[in-house]
């Protein structure tokens, strides 16, 4: 049986902070899950995906705090807790260095759009899957 790649412990890191990100989590806790030691952790994740554990974590929340402030009007003290940080101060300043605007001018910026009402025949012929084996997908493909 062939070892297994460290990348791949890597991965359950990551895979933890994108399921769990509203949580406490740290570079031990992560270690732990990949595990290899803090110091080791901490520099495999940033040769392998370019970012630190913080720094990945906190993109994470930020990303879902963007999606929030599109798509909610929740305010943004409660966003900030729900997204699993501490401070509005130092959300609204990520924030700002990552999106080029304030939790609010991005909300601003971005209304929530009208959903568009979609057929349930458009639906279901669209989320079909391409490599079908049915006959039928193979007749209309020659036609």
């Amino acid at each position: 049986m062939a070892p297994v790649p460290p990348e791949r412990h890597l991965l359950r890191a990551k895979d933890l902070v994108d399921a769990r990100y509203r949580e406490p989590l740290d570079v031990p806790a992560l270690a732990r899950a990949a595990f290899v030691s803090p110091a080791h952790f901490s520099r495999q994740f940033r040769r392998t995906f370019g970012e630190t554990p913080h720094q990945y974590l906190l993109t994470r929340r930020l990303e879902r705090a963007a999606e929030l402030l599109r798509n909610t009007d929740r305010s943004v003290a409660d966003i900030c807790l729900t997204v699993g940080l501490q401070s509005v101060g130092s959300f609204t300043t990520s924030f700002r260095r990552v999106y080029g605007l304030s939790p609010t001018e991005y909300r601003a910026a971005h209304p929530p759009t009208e959903r568009a009402r979609v057929p349930t025949c458009i639906l279901r012929a669209y989320g079909r899957p391409v490599s079908s084996s049915f006959r039928e997908d193979s007749r209309a493909a020659r036609d």
